[in-house]
């Protein structure tokens, strides 16, 4: 086989063209993880036992992710290319989800049946989402060099961030507007719903937009650029993993104690920020619906604060530094949720944990995809990479109820949890190995 080409530069535009469709798809992901628990608090699912719930949409991601990298790397459809397909039909469920979750307490169902119908919305929604927001991913590595890499991750990054400032703020901004922010026990408040239905018209806008401007390479020209995959490969994804270049390994346990953290900080913030802040652990008082919105406002700090530093993490010399710098901003961040009693100064902790956000949103597929440069079963790869993500919070999620119940139910101490975690993960940083030009030894 001869040599492969370099793939040429892109205009900036092209690539926030290949990008662009994370801010929809993100809409969902910010949605569900801002009003989780508060939903299902509403509904009335024991504190104790909240982080059970947290366990499908991770688990879903697990499963699914590996599949769609794998049969995408193998298929092409000549009208709407090879990952595009994918993002289309996820779309399409993620949008029926959008309605009937927020909506899990309004059909006069037992607390059981609704946390239940609630559970099944969930993991429906996290499977539609994630075969819309791989793809991407997959985009970038398909078509974008490696000089551009971190650029096309970093204006992912921050998409991503832009939009989940957007989501975080909608029940908060409803409120402001006029919609209720209470409702009859067990029913969730229409600011809630109304963000739900809001988010599902951004999301189609996306993805007809992403399916309008994203040009896919035909077969003939994606093999002048990349390894072939055979249709008929039978490669088991353990043989994949026993291939799995090194920094496969040592990114995925960083991933492991970021992931797990942000698990317990969208599980409990709600609590936290009502107990410290507003006094209260009654998710039926208006008082918890009104922490339930702050959570949205500092959230949404959180993610300015993300955008802004998603700007900075190209300039740092080395992703190890910039990696390590903001794993340690974040984890102060954590520590502080817990001594503040201020409503307001939340919005600092959270902005501190937005750091360490943007980070894990850029580096990891930047160095990954680095390292898999040329490789043909980069969807494979990038699919099972996302276990990294999905494992560290079926972990936490299952753990969840053992320290709620050493620490007596007070969810602020989840957040100590949440910073030794972030703290071990910077440690873990230093175990991945780039060389002098930026690009990973494998």
């Amino acid at each position: 086989m001869g040599t492969l080409r370099t793939l040429p530069d892109l205009k900036t535009r092209t690539i926030w063209n290949l990008s662009f469709g994370f801010f929809g798809v993100q809409i969902v992901y910010t949605l569900q993880t801002s009003s989780l628990s508060r939903i299902f608090s509403t509904i009335g699912a024991d504190p104790n036992n909240l982080s059970f719930f947290w366990i499908l949409p991770p688990l879903v991601g697990l499963i699914v992710q590996p599949f769609v990298g794998r049969i995408t790397d193998r298929m092409w459809s000549p009208r709407f290319g090879r990952r595009k397909p994918f993002l289309l039909l996820g779309g399409l469920i993620a949008g029926v989800i959008m309605v009937l979750l927020p909506n899990a307490g309004s059909f006069n169902f037992s607390v059981a049946s609704a946390l239940m119908f609630g559970a099944i919305c969930v993991t429906l929604l996290d499977m539609s989402s994630n075969m819309a927001m791989q793809p991407f991913k997959m985009v970038v590595g398909d078509l974008v060099n490696e000089r551009q890499k971190t650029y096309a991750y970093s204006v992912q990054s921050f998409l991503v961030n832009a939009s989940s400032i957007v989501a975080y703020l909608f029940p908060f901004l409803f409120t402001f507007l006029g919609a209720h922010n209470t409702a009859p026990k067990g029913v969730v408040p229409d600011s809630v719903k109304i963000s739900f239905y809001v988010g599902l018209a951004i999301l189609i806008a996306c993805v007809i937009q992403a399916m309008l401007t994203v040009k896919e390479m035909p077969p003939g020209e994606y093999a002048l650029y990349h390894e072939p995959v055979a249709r008929d490969d039978k490669t088991s994804f353990l043989t994949y993993l026993k291939k799995a270049p090194r920094v496969f390994w040592t990114v995925g346990l960083v991933q492991f104690f970021c992931w797990g953290a942000f698990l317990l900080q969208w599980t409990y913030s709600t609590g936290a920020i009502a107990t410290n802040a507003f006094g209260t652990t009654d998710p039926a008082s208006p008082e918890y619906q009104a922490a339930g919105n702050w959570y949205g406002v500092v959230s949404a700090a959180m993610a300015a604060g993300a955008v802004a530093w998603a700007l900075l993490i190209p300039r740092f010399k080395s992703h190890r530094t910039s990696y390590s710098v903001s794993l340690a901003i974040g984890a102060v961040g954590f520590l502080s949720v817990y001594f503040i009693h201020n409503q307001y100064m939340f919005i600092l902790s959270y902005v501190l944990i937005g750091v360490t956000w943007s980070a894990m949103m850029a580096l990891p597929f930047t160095i990954l995809t680095n390292a898999l440069e040329g490789e043909g079963s980069i969807g494979v790869y990038l699919g099972l990479f996302n276990c990294t993500i999905c494992i560290p919070q079926i972990v936490m999620a299952l753990l969840g109820k053992v320290f709620m119940t050493a620490f007596g139910g007070f969810q602020p101490t989840m957040f100590i949890v949440a910073a030794v975690m972030l703290a071990i993960g910077v440690a873990a940083v230093f175990l991945v190995k780039e060389g002098s030009n930026g690009k990973v030894r494998v």
